[in-house]
């Protein structure tokens, strides 16, 4: 027998109704053919996935196993099957995690009457996605010069602000002292990337090592923020960031010499979808939380005081 999403979907209503006989009740079948069924599935999986007792039935450490990983198939498949608008429901935002987007939720959580749902994602690319085929409604998305996002008729995408990619330094580097710091001196250096977003990172931060004469050696790929920031502090690598990647006593963060690198962050929205009539303000809220978040850091604060008045002519003002 071939294992197929109705037996998942058995083996997850026998477990969540505890008993054989609520099970085949709800579902409208007899226990002898639901009873028949399990024992199929547990020959295809070769091993038991309940044991029966005075109070019914509960899974096996074996079911335990085969039950985690088949809950977690089926709300993968239910996502997929559930597109479409949430209807009355909360309006659904998603972004990767960052100042922008958690800037922007609490500002949107303070307005009496609109409810929002947040789901995170690492790729811009997903996010604007999720947006077309309509399973968010507004989202907020990153790109970088040269790797612009492409431009999707039934979404309206607005640019909330744009911010120079620094270096991530233990605090006992040699060159964490300095006002600045040439990718060239760099060479040498280990690095932890994010791995790619479907939008052109860390392609450009490979583009611009190569055109500062090395190709970065990268030895270690992670999103968790934790993570990075422990390899950082330990000198185990170095790690590009965001401006507002936060600086301590362990970790220096220091802009690169000739900003060779920006990002932009983007607000987008759905046109037909329940964020559209607040466009103009997730605008807003987005643009205040990016700068609020920006001038709480010193060492962007005192990168651009050194800066010539005017934008950077690769990137995009806003």
């Amino acid at each position: 027998m071939r294992l197929e999403l109705r037996h998942l979907r058995a083996l997850r209503a026998i477990a969540d109704a505890g008993s054989l006989s609520r099970a085949a009740a709800q579902a409208g079948v007899s226990q002898p053919a639901l009873t028949a069924q399990l024992r199929r599935i547990e020959e295809t999986l070769g091993g038991q996935i309940f044991r029966r007792g005075r109070g019914g039935i509960t899974p096996t450490p074996f079911g335990q196993f085969v039950l985690t990983r088949a809950r977690a198939a089926l709300a993968i498949v239910d996502e997929l099957l559930d597109g479409g608008d949430p209807g009355s429901g909360p309006a659904r935002l998603g972004g990767y995690a960052n100042p922008v987007l958690s800037g922007l939720l609490t500002r949107l959580f303070e307005i009496p009457g609109l409810a929002v749902t947040v789901q995170t994602e690492h790729s811009p690319r997903l996010l604007l996605d999720l947006l077309a085929s309509r399973r968010l409604d507004a989202a907020t998305l990153v790109d970088y010069p040269g790797h612009r996002l492409p431009s999707v008729p039934s979404i309206e995408t607005r640019s909330v602000g744009v911010e120079p990619v620094f270096v991530a330094m233990s605090s006992r580097h040699p060159l964490s002292g300095r006002p600045e710091v040439g990718l060239a001196d760099l060479a040498e250096a280990d690095w932890v990337l994010s791995p790619p977003d479907g939008v052109g990172w860390p392609e450009c931060f490979t583009a611009a090592c190569r055109e500062a004469g090395f190709t970065p050696r990268v030895p270690h790929l992670m999103v968790e923020v934790a993570m990075i920031r422990e390899l950082v502090a330990r000198r185990r690598a170095l790690s590009p960031c965001r401006a507002t990647f936060a600086a301590d006593e362990d970790i220096a963060v220091l802009p690169i010499a000739g900003t060779p690198l920006w990002m932009r962050h983007l607000v987008a929205w759905r046109r037909d979808g329940p964020l559209a009539r607040h466009g103009d303000l997730l605008v807003r809220l987005a643009t205040r939380a990016h700068q609020e978040a920006l001038d709480a850091c010193p060492h962007y604060t005192a990168w651009l005081a050194r800066q010539e008045p005017g934008p950077p002519a690769d990137a995009d003002p806003g």
